[in-house]
């Protein structure tokens, strides 16, 4: 389990995260104030998850590979929020681009190179 929970509220995190940021742009309308304590309150929700998944994780995982693994599972999570919840579509230059990171992320789980 000590490496499957913080996977696990790294990607619960992100879904409260990706709505924190992203979530107000299906209401243009509503006033900006609003939306940014809207916002606030949900990223709350979002730091309560992420900061014991952080706090946890750093027991199996470096900082570098809980960061990389926090990038691709934003990337995963905002991929799927942005086609079904924003009905954007996603390109080959977002995937190509989201590939790139993904293989950044990669090599922080390889073991060390020796020099």
């Amino acid at each position: 389990m000590p490496y499957i929970t913080p996977v696990a509220l790294l990607i619960a995190s992100n879904v409260f995260m990706t709505f924190a940021w992203y979530g107000h742009l299906k209401y243009k309308a509503a006033p900006l104030a609003i939306v940014i304590v809207a916002s606030w309150g949900i990223a709350f929700l979002e730091y309560c998850l992420a900061v014991p998944a952080n706090r946890w994780g750093s027991s199996v995982y470096s900082a570098a590979q809980l960061k990389g693994m926090q990038e691709v599972i934003t990337l995963s999570v905002f991929a799927v929020f942005s086609v079904l919840y924003l009905g954007q579509k996603i390109t080959p230059n977002h995937l190509i681009g989201f590939a790139l990171i993904a293989a950044g992320a990669f090599f922080l789980f390889r073991a060390p190179v020796s020099a």
